[in-house]
């Protein structure tokens, strides 16, 4: 068998991954001029970078915007690197029962070291923008954030946590400590219109046998149709059916 000598790379593949993880690190949908901002690559390289990348599925741009985000492919060596491919396929029967019950958009979140990022998503209103999509990270004062902000090991989340606070006011920073504690006790977070105005969201836990998160799931939608708390008809099926999942992955809830 052939040894690979120590050293050995190839300088192209090195400059592509910059790319990709340039686009990854800020976390949001970016044009090519703040790619090439970014990179310092001549237009006409990035060009053909871009455009390779986004044939492969490792990247994907939008039509409309012309903006480019992390594609559907990286997304699934990603998740199968952390090996959730699992996860999802256990998952999604669940999700597709909460999209029709509750008639907004549901999301599955997993843990990525920028933070969480949507990873699944079910929604039958396409012309619905909830300001998130597959691949998205969230903030911590999303409904999602606040899940992984109350039931991720504190060692994970220490970088991406002081960063979150560095964005918000110090008052709020205090609110999010509060309700982390809520969530806690009652396994169910919410947020009143934390991305888009008039979009709304609610958000549980997944744990596994071993106690761990998995993820979040989220319920986002129209605030009117939206809980704000724990005291709503959603609200008590949506911390039934998390029993019910995470009971499927082998958990069992301390009984109080």
């Amino acid at each position: 068998m052939e040894v690979i000598k120590k050293g050995t790379t190839i300088q192209s593949l090195q400059i592509g991954m910059g790319i990709i993880e340039s686009i990854a690190k800020q976390g949001r949908p970016l044009k090519f001029s703040d790619i090439q901002e970014l990179t310092q690559i001549t237009k006409s390289n990035l060009y053909k970078y871009l455009n390779t990348f986004t044939q492969l599925g490792i990247l994907y741009r939008n039509k409309d915007t012309g903006e480019f985000v992390l594609g559907s492919k990286l997304i699934e060596y990603g998740m199968a690197a952390v090996d959730q491919e699992n996860v999802i396929d256990r998952i999604s029967p669940f999700l597709y029962e909460i999209n029709e019950k509750s008639s907004s958009t549901v999301l599955f979140s997993s843990w990525t070291h920028n933070g969480p990022m949507i990873v699944k998503e079910f929604n039958n209103n396409r012309g619905f923008n909830i300001g998130a999509h597959i691949g998205t990270l969230l903030p911590i004062r999303s409904a999602t954030g606040k899940v992984f902000m109350a039931f991720m090991d504190g060692q994970i989340i220490h970088d991406w946590k002081a960063d979150e606070f560095k964005q918000v006011p110090q008052e709020l920073v205090s609110q999010l400590e509060d309700e982390c504690r809520d969530v806690i006790e009652k396994g169910i977070s919410f947020a009143r219109e934390p991305l888009v105005s008039s979009v709304s969201s609610v958000s549980f836990p997944v744990f596994n046998y071993k106690k761990k998160l998995l993820g979040a799931v989220t319920v986002a939608g129209f605030s009117e149709f939206i809980p704000l708390n724990e005291n709503n008809e959603l609200s008590h099926y949506l911390i039934r059916i998390s029993k019910e999942i995470s009971g499927s992955f082998g958990y069992r809830s301390q009984v109080k």
